[in-house]
């Protein structure tokens, strides 16, 4: 199967100079041994099937044995730099590198091992999309969750999202009474409104991980994004709630069940709360990236059109049919949601 052959759902948005501006000021930018280009171009790749047999998404590389040792020497460099500032870690191996043919960032899957005890990491190289970034910077601002990414020209560098991805969690535990309910309900409430106000679309089953932690005397949840790529692209407005995804029909159904409205609609303020207090930690870097933001254009003119509308009619607030680009639509919602101002 050849790369070429695999097209992109959403258009890349180019990473613009003030956008790059905000990464090297914020430590963002680096110079990568390996680009995304460079391993497209240099293997092939075959489907991956999973332990029943079944068809996945990813696909293993094959690389040409003239290349691979050069290619894993960069690949080991780059995770290095990514955990370890460029700083040498001891006895690591390149594991096994897969490429995803689905969804819009085409990532390659890139699997670390520790040769002493067989202990494995992941991280990810994609095609750099400014819309991407975006996403990954108001998450790191916005979430409770710092996320760890590099930029080089076209290439897209990330860490691993620890957890379990929702689909498979909510498959493994069909017709189960999981433990905490109340609380897995709560961060769902939690997760749906810190996703719309970051506009952050698309957070079907599938584009989220729920991360297990055993507390003192019970287990803890936290849902965590780990797909950018419709960061205030989509025009509806329910795009971005979780909610409205059939995908996440079972997590809506326990919250009906566990909470009353009221309760739910108190977790909400506690998150909006939250992000309030985010915001000001983080002010001036906030700042940065929105005033870039508001300037570049990362969506159709008929998404913006649609969103604009939405939004108006859901403040009645005749401001938003004002704005042209997508930044300054979430400018505006995120100063109308949280009870800030930005500018």
């Amino acid at each position: 199967m050849d790369f070429n052959e695999i097209k992109y759902k959403k258009p890349f948005y180019k990473i613009k100079q003030p956008l790059r501006e905000h990464l090297r000021q914020y430590s963002r930018l680096a110079q990568f041994p390996i680009s995304y280009d460079d391993l497209a171009s240099h293997g092939e790749i075959i489907p991956l099937t999973d332990e029943n047999g079944n068809s996945t998404f990813w696909n293993a590389v094959l690389f040409n044995p003239s290349d691979i040792d050069q290619i894993y020497s960069d690949l080991l460099n780059l995770y290095q730099m990514l955990y370890a500032d460029g700083s040498p870690i001891a006895y690591i191996k390149i594991g096994s590198v897969d490429f995803c043919s689905y969804g819009n960032s085409k990532p390659f899957r890139i699997k670390v091992v520790n040769e002493i005890n067989d202990n494995h990491d992941y991280y990810y190289i994609k095609k750099a999309d400014a819309s991407r970034i975006y996403g990954l910077e108001l998450e790191h601002i916005f979430s409770p969750n710092k996320m760890s990414y590099l930029v080089d020209k076209l290439t897209l560098v990330e860490e691993h999202v620890i957890g379990i991805p929702c689909d498979e969690f909510i498959a493994k535990n069909n017709g189960k009474k999981v433990e905490n309910r109340l609380r897995l309900a709560k961060e769902f409430v939690k997760f749906n409104e810190r996703c719309f106000v970051q506009l952050l679309g698309d957070m079907r089953a599938y584009n989220y991980v729920v991360e297990i932690n055993q507390d003192f005397d019970n287990i803890q949840y936290r849902l965590r994004a780990m797909d950018f790529d419709q960061q205030s692209y989509e025009g509806r407005k329910n795009m971005y709630l979780p909610q409205f995804y059939k995908d996440n029909i079972e997590l809506v159904n326990l919250t009906q069940e566990v909470m009353s409205f009221e309760t739910a609609g108190q977790y909400v303020l506690q998150e909006r709360a939250a992000m309030k207090k985010r915001f000001l930690s983080a002010r001036q870097r906030t700042k940065s990236l929105l005033r870039r933001m508001r300037n570049d254009r990362i969506s159709t003119d008929a998404n913006v059109k649609q969103l604009r509308e939405d939004l108006s009619k859901l403040y009645n607030n005749e401001a938003f049919l004002e704005c042209r680009t997508m930044g300054q639509i979430l400018i505006l919602h995120i100063e109308s949601r949280l009870g800030i101002k930005i500018f």
